[in-house]
Formats: structure tokens, C-alpha cells, sequence
């Protein structure tokens, strides 16, 4: 096609570009010495015919349209269409937003790849690093072997040519020197390859392991797709450790042996291609290295040098593990000593479960039973502190007599820390009661007798369970069966206020003989006794008291204060009461004379008037008691805080019928008992006694409920004094028998006025400052619970015996004067005493003199003849009137 400027352009304007091989418009135009301001005249040049840039093109643009693109002209107002001189511009815009709306979409998939790629890129840089220091660490050490290299060169030179000089003297060497020299120029050869052989590989196994971790994340990335979202391979294998580490109790050191291990063989490995020495030698040289870092002071050159440092820094840091995870292990293991996480390895110990204001009472009835034994070992678990629990039996002022207690922590729920106290080897279990609400304690004793019963190997001994409430004794059992002995905190200590307010004196007592301390029950078999009648068998004893039999054809039940004509069958067991199981034995009949008794002698009852001062759960059952024991005609006096509604309803809710009591009259009366104002709206002279109760509202703590009743009591005591004096207003209209005046019933009965007052007392501190005032009797509940517990800990057949002298039915303790078996002035011994009571069906255990402190249980001379005065009284076990 002709290039013609004159000739006119189509319409369209549009011309194709030019060929490649056309030289530019810059080139073959001339360059002007000045710039022309007017227009060229020449209305088309063969620059224009150029083709416009593309987004292929990668050449340069001229400078004019650079600085034509960096600040375009202003276009003219109205351009002609047919222009050649726009030409090239209107084919250039109507071309180019065609590739721009083409590659629009792919826009974002491009820049992702871009940074995707130089995500990739931003990694070689640390791959080219670690591999330009593993080439110079290879080439400083192949420089080293180099050197080597030329000395052993060298000395095979130096050997060859004294072999050369030396066959000048002797011809018929030379030969065989020839052959020993390229013998060893061959071996030490074969040597060096192999020694530079071991280098290599462990520098291999080295680096190779930390190269493979830090790029294979890399390598899964490019041959995985884009989308992927797996776990990098590095998380996953430290995952995997953490688990491993976490779940294998050996791990830890396992990891460090593995460890020393590969060091101690990668270091050998390289010693061996930096040395001359043998494997074997570099393998003990690497483990001196490991094990003191200072062994490498003497190492020549500087592979062998490079190689023992850092052989000694891997050392210095396997040994800094190891001691870390010494100190851990020992620190543990100390932490769990003083935790209490160790197991207890015992057998035929008694485990206590649970913490309470009884706990230092039971431990030192237990300690005081097994002195006879040369001590034993008691096991106690609860849900403190280790340190916490052996501080607190520290304080406990009591001797423990060759006793060990061992405390640990742990829960009785959970089976695993009953195991950890060889509870299956245990000989009896006592599991105390929470402090608290009553119903929450009990629960908690039944999840805890379920957890006892669940244990596979089984229970070697009893279960003893102390209960709050006696309505959940029932569950208990049921869930526990044959293997639990339960023992109703309010119950029992609610029966025995009854008793000692009817019976004044009679706390001291039940003291003695729950307590380890004097005389106590046991059970025996004697075979000497069969055939023999219970009359005889009562002074067969010089030591001992017997109070009942173990009846075997009756499937092991006991019978207190059975008939004298019983005869003893083979089998049967004697229930005593003596100080230890092991100083008492029947003895040849003593030569006893039989009395009368006087005649004509009759206890009366008479109504009583009682007041209850405070709030018991279990007031119902007391209210009970009381009308099966008093005269009709009795009243009941209820002062307390409780409204009179609520106090009907929680009666009621109890399980009390108030229309089945026959012989008291209840009298609500409400008020505070520490208000002297509350107090004095009462008719405190007119009762016959007082039972100052430790009331529900403070109950969980003992030394608030005990200044409650310490101060109730002295302001009862205070008002009578006024209302009545001492030995003024005496009236001694009291129903108790031939009691005279002036004796130690009838003193503690007046004093003040003429009514006994019983206060429940939870702290033995208390205790003291009750004695010393003289002003009441008193029952310490926690520490007489504490002792029945530890008795049926001792042996589970003495709660059978407790709940008869302690229920509604059945023999119990009583008082009695001594006018009630003898005359006066008569001389009896205590056998004979003994026989004139078995008249009235009475085992008399012990009496008390007029002018003595405390009665005497179980008196050691029973055979000496002694004149008795009428103020003094025995003690008895008798039917319950």
C-alpha cells in the first residue's frame, strides 16, 4: 500500500500500524536546534503511523510520549473527525478498555497469586542462609581435613624415602618396606574416606531433622491445593508431643535418655572425622564431653576443637534438663508427702472419715483403747489441708500413748482416695458428721456409706456412722445393711439430759463408763461358766461387773440384767463392765451371806414441772421420752424464741401426736433466755428441773452456743437466789425417795433453791468453769458422742447395749439410795450388796459415798465388809420404771 500524504484518509480514519522494521520518527528526524513553536504544516508524518503501546508491549515509551502520558494534553474543543493527527489517539481509546474490562474479573485471583508467591519468595531467603552456613562450615571443615590430609601425605613421603635411604644398606628390605608403606598409604586412605564419611553423616543427621521441620509445612503448602486449611504439620507434631508428654508418666525422662543418647553418638561420629582416634574412643571421648564440660581443654586443632565445644554446650544442656527434671520429680514428690497424696500402706487401723469439734475427743478415747495393745495407728481423711489437719491435732492436749495418727487429704466420695487409705484393710471405719445443716450431714453420710459399700475389694471391718437426725437412721441402714453401727448425735444426748435431769449425778457416770479411761464394756467367752446360773455368775468376778449375757441360740442377742435362774449355755458370752479386756477372769465363788431387803419401801412418783430453755431438732423425741418417764400430772415448760405457731408445726412435722401424751401438759412460753426480762416473767422457783438446751440457731459453733447457756444459767440461778434464798425458803417437796437433806442428791437439787438444772455443753473447756461454781450439773454431748462412737469403733456389739440404756425400753441407769438395800448401820460387803439388789432385779455397778467426789464403778475390793451411811447412793442398772 502507497504511502501518499496528499492522498485523503477514509472515512473512518483508522490506519493499521507500522511495520517493525520502519526506523522511528526520533531517529530519522532531525533534531532542531531550536524548538519550533508553530505547528509542522505537514498535516501526517510516519511517527504518527505507529502503533499505539499495548499492555504487551514492553518497550520504552519515547520521551515525548512519556512526558505526553505523565501530563496529557487538554484535548481540543472540537476535533475534526477526519484528522490523521487523531487518528492514532481515537484508535488508541476505542482498543484499550477492551483488555481492561477483560482482565477486570481476574484482578483479585492475580494479586492473591502474587501474594501467595512472594509469601514463598520471603522463605528462600532463610533456606540460602542456613545452606551458605552449612557450606562454610563444610568447607572450614574440609579445609581441616585437607590439612590433614597433606600431613599424612607427608608422612607417607617421609616413610617412603627413609624406606628408599634404608635400602641402600639392606636391598633385601627394601621390597618388604615398599609393600608395608603402600599397605599403609592404602589403609590410611581408606581411613580418611571413612572418617570424612562419619562427618558428613552426622552433620546430616544434625541439620537434617531441623531443615525437614522448617520447610515441610512449605512443600505440603505448594503440592496442596490453595484452599486448604489443614493443620500445619509442625502444630500437629507438637501437638502430639504435648500429649505424649502429658499422658506418659516416663516420658520426660525417656525424651532426656533418647537425647543424651543421640548426642552422645552424633558427637562420637564427629570426633571420629575430626580425630584419629578410633569409634570407640571417640564415642566414651563424646560422653566425658556430655558429662563435664571442661574435658575439652586439651583437643588440638580446630575441628577437633569446634566439634568438642559444642559437643560440650549439648552436654551442659542435657545436664541442665536432667537437674530440672530431678528438682521437679523430688518437689513433687515432696509436695504430694506434704499434701497428703501419698497411699497409706496400714492394716488393722482405724479410719476416721470427716473433720469436726468431736474429732480430739474420739482420737484420744481411740489412742487411750489401743495403749494396752502398745499403740496403734489411726488414719484420718478429710477434706483439708495435710499440714492444716496435723497443726490442729497438735494443739489437741492429750497423750496419744504410742498411737500414730496419719492424716491425708482427699474426699470419701471418691473411691480412688478411699483406696488411698487402704480402706478395704481397715478394722472399723468412722465417718463423723458435718457441722451444719442436719439433713445436708446426713446425706452427705449416705453418699459417703455408698461409696464404702462400692469399694471392690471389700470391707474387712464395720462401718460406724454418726447421724444427726434420727429419722435418716432408717436410710442408712438400709443402704449399708449388716456392715453399719449408727449412732444418733441428738438422740442419744437428748435421752441422756432426761435422765440425768430426773437423776441428778448421773452425766459423772455414763462419763466413767463410756469413756476408755476407767471402766467400760466388754464381751467375753467363758467356758468355765457353763451350766452356771446368772446369780452365780454376778460374784464369780473380783474384777469385773457382769451386766448381761450374749445369748448364742438366740443368733448373738444380749440380754442386760437377765434373770438369775438363766444357766449359761455353750456358747454364751458375758457382757462385764471392767477398766481393760485383759484384767478381769473368773475366780472360785466367794462365801457370801444373803440379807433381806427392808421392808415396806416404795419409791413414789409424783408430777414434776420441767423446763426446756432453747431449740432442739429433735424436741419431739424428748417430748416423748419425758411422757413415757414422768407421773401424769406432769407439765413441760417450752422457752424459747420459736413462735408458738412454728413450734406446733415443726412438732407435728416431727412426728409428734399431741393427743396421744398422757402424762405431761406442754406450756409454750416465747422469749429470749439470755434477757433477764424474759427469764423473770417465768416461774423459775416452782421447777423441779431445768435442761438448758444448746440451741439450734448456735449449735454449729461451740463456744458461742456454750456462753449462751453459761449465761442463761447464771441468770436463772441469780433470780432464784433472789426469789427465794438459800436455806430460807426451802421446800423440799421433791418425790425422790428417802432422800434426806443435806445429802449430795438433795444439795445439788437445792442449790440456790430446790431445782436441778442440767446445761448442754459442747466445749470441755466449759466444763471447768461449771465445776468449779458448783451451781449445775452438766452434759458434755460432743465429748460423751465422741466416746460412744469410739466404743462401737472398738467393738460394733456395745451399740447394742447403748441404744437399750439409752431408749425408751429397757434397762437404764438409775440412782439409788443406799436406804433402799440395806439398814442402817449395817455392814455389808459389795457382793453381798450386789445379791440383796438382785431382789428387786437391779445390777448394782458402783456407788458413791457422802463425802466423795465422784462414785466409783467397779470397785476393786468387793470381798471386804463395810458400814454404810444413808447418804450414800449406788448406781444401777434397772428396768425402766
Amino acid at each position: 500500500m502507497p504511502l501518499d500524504p496528499d492522498a485523503s484518509p477514509p472515512s473512518d480514519c483508522l490506519f493499521p500500524p507500522a511495520p517493525p522494521f520502519l526506523p522511528s520518527s526520533r531517529a530519522r528526524t532531525p533534531r532542531a536546534p531550536f524548538p519550533s513553536t508553530s505547528r509542522s504544516s505537514k498535516p501526517y508524518s510516519l511517527a504518527d503511523r505507529r502503533s499505539p503501546p499495548t499492555t504487551r508491549s514492553r518497550s520504552p515509551l519515547p520521551p515525548q510520549e512519556q512526558q505526553q502520558q505523565q501530563h496529557p494534553p487538554t484535548p481540543p474543543s472540537a476535533p475534526r473527525r477526519c484528522d490523521p493527527r487523531y487518528a492514532g489517539v481515537r484508535r488508541g481509546d476505542a482498543r484499550t478498555p477492551a483488555p481492561e474490562k477483560a482482565t477486570a474479573p481476574t484482578a483479585a485471583p492475580v494479586r492473591e497469586g502474587k501474594s501467595a508467591a512472594s509469601a514463598i519468595s520471603l522463605r528462600w531467603p532463610g533456606m540460602i542462609s542456613v545452606a551458605a552456613i552449612v557450606l562454610c562450615f563444610s568447607s572450614l571443615l574440609r579445609s581441616n581435613f585437607s590439612l590433614h590430609d597433606q600431613v599424612h601425605h607427608l608422612k607417607g613421603q617421609l616413610a617412603e624415602a627413609t624406606t628408599r635411604l634404608q635400602s641402600c644398606i639392606a636391598e633385601s628390605s627394601m621390597d618388604i618396606t615398599g609393600i608395608l608403606s603402600y599397605q599403609s598409604n592404602n589403609s590410611t586412605v581408606q581411613n580418611r574416606s571413612l572418617k570424612n564419611f562419619s562427618l558428613l553423616l552426622s552433620l546430616s543427621m544434625l541439620y537434617a531433622p531441623l531443615v525437614i521441620l522448617k520447610y515441610i509445612d512449605l512443600f505440603l503448602k505448594l503440592r496442596s491445593s490453595q484452599d486448604s486449611e489443614e493443620v500445619p504439620i509442625n502444630k500437629r507434631l507438637a501437638y502430639r508431643v504435648d500429649i505424649f508428654l502429658s499422658l506418659q508418666p516416663y516420658a520426660k525422662p525417656l525424651v532426656l535418655l533418647i537425647a543424651t543418647l543421640l548426642l552422645i553418638g552424633l558427637g562420637g561420629l564427629a570426633l571420629y572425622g575430626v580425630t584419629d582416634d578410633t569409634l570407640s574412643d571417640c564415642l566414651w571421648l563424646s560422653w566425658t564431653f556430655v558429662a563435664d564440660s571442661g574435658n575439652h581443654a586439651n583437643a588440638e586443632g580446630f575441628g577437633h576443637k569446634l566439634v568438642s565445644v559444642s559437643i560440650s554446650i549439648g552436654g551442659m544442656l542435657v545436664f541442665a534438663m536432667m537437674l530440672g527434671l530431678v528438682t521437679d520429680s523430688i518437689s513433687e514428690k515432696f509436695d504430694s508427702l506434704r499434701k497428703g497424696r501419698s497411699e497409706v500402706i496400714e492394716h488393722s487401723h482405724t479410719l476416721v472419715l470427716g473433720w469436726s469439734d468431736k474429732l480430739g475427743s474420739l482420737l484420744n478415747q481411740i489412742a487411750i483403747a489401743n495403749e494396752s495393745l502398745g499403740g496403734g495407728t489411726i488414719v484420718l481423711m478429710a477434706e483439708r489441708d495435710k499440714e492444716e489437719m496435723e497443726a490442729d491435732i497438735a494443739k489437741m492436749e492429750f497423750d496419744l500413748k504410742g498411737t500414730a495418727i496419719i492424716c491425708r487429704s482427699g474426699s470419701p466420695l471418691i473411691l480412688a482416695d478411699l483406696k488411698k487409705v487402704s480402706v478395704s484393710k481397715a478394722r472399723a471405719i468412722v465417718v463423723l458428721a458435718e457441722e451444719g445443716n442436719a439433713d445436708q450431714s446426713d446425706a452427705r453420710a449416705l453418699r459417703t456409706v455408698l461409696s464404702l459399700t462400692g469399694v471392690k475389694e471389700g470391707l474387712r471391718g464395720h462401718i460406724v456412722v454418726e447421724l444427726s437426725d434420727l429419722d435418716n437412721e432408717v436410710l442408712v441402714k438400709l443402704v449399708g445393711g449388716d456392715l453399719v453401727e449408727t449412732v444418733v448425735t441428738h438422740d442419744v444426748i437428748g435421752r441422756l439430759m432426761i435422765q440425768c435431769a430426773r437423776q441428778p449425778g448421773l452425766a459423772q457416770i455414763w462419763e466413767d463408763i463410756l469413756g476408755f479411761e476407767n471402766c467400760e464394756f466388754y464381751i467375753k467367752r467363758w467356758p468355765q461358766l457353763d451350766g452356771m446360773q446368772f446369780e452365780d455368775v454376778l460374784i464369780s468376778f473380783p474384777d469385773a461387773i457382769p451386766c448381761g449375757i450374749k445369748v448364742a441360740s438366740y443368733g448373738g442377742k444380749i440380754i442386760l440384767n437377765p434373770d438369775d435362774c438363766y444357766v449359761l449355755q455353750e456358747g454364751d458370752e458375758v457382757l462385764v463392765i471392767a477398766e481393760d479386756d485383759d484384767t478381769y477372769a473368773p475366780a472360785p465363788l466367794p462365801k457370801v451371806r444373803r440379807g433381806c431387803l427392808p421392808k415396806g419401801f416404795v419409791v413414789p412418783k409424783s408430777p414434776e414441772r420441767i423446763l426446756f430453755c432453747g431449740w432442739r431438732r429433735d424436741m419431739e423425741d424428748m417430748i416423748m421420752v419425758l411422757d413415757a418417764f414422768l407421773a401424769p400430772g406432769s407439765d413441760l415448760w417450752m422457752f424459747n424464741d420459736v413462735p408458738e405457731m412454728d413450734r406446733e408445726r415443726k412438732l407435728i412435722d416431727g412426728g409428734l401426736d399431741f393427743s396421744r401424751l398422757e402424762n405431761i401438759t406442754l406450756v409454750h412460753r416465747e422469749g429470749n433466755a439470755v434477757i433477764r426480762r424474759h427469764l423473770e416473767s417465768l416461774p423459775l422457783e416452782s421447777f423441779d428441773s431445768i435442761l438448758i438446751l444448746a440451741d439450734e440457731s448456735v449449735e454449729d459453733s461451740a463456744i458461742q452456743a456454750d456462753s449462751r447457756s453459761l449465761a442463761t444459767l447464771l441468770l436463772i440461778r441469780d433470780i432464784q437466789a433472789k426469789r427465794l434464798p438459800f436455806r430460807e425458803g426451802m421446800v423440799s417437796h421433791v418425790p425422790r425417795g428417802s432422800l434426806s437433806e443435806g445429802s449430795w442428791i438433795g444439795e445439788m437439787q437445792q442449790t440456790s433453791d430446790k431445782s436441778v438444772i442440767i446445761s448442754e455443753i459442747l466445749d470441755p473447756r466449759t466444763k471447768k468453769l461449771l465445776t468449779m461454781s458448783k451451781t449445775s450439773d452438766c452434759v458434755l454431748s460432743n465429748e460423751l458422742v465422741s466416746m460412744a462412737l469410739a466404743m462401737v469403733a472398738e467393738d460394733r456389739q456395745i451399740n447394742d447395749v447403748l441404744e437399750e440404756l439409752f431408749g425408751e425400753q429397757g434397762n437404764e441407769m438409775q440412782i439409788r439410795p443406799s436406804d433402799l438395800y440395806l439398814g442402817e448401820e449395817e455392814e455389808l460387803n459389795f457382793f453381798e450388796v450386789m445379791l440383796r439388789a438382785r431382789v428387786r432385779k437391779e445390777i448394782v455397778i458402783g456407788y458413791r459415798l457422802e463425802d466423795a467426789e465422784r462414785a466409783i464403778i467397779n470397785p476393786p475390793d468387793k470381798v471386804s465388809r463395810r458400814r454404810w451411811s444413808a447418804k450414800d447412793v449406788f448406781v444401777v442398772i434397772a428396768e425402766k420404771e
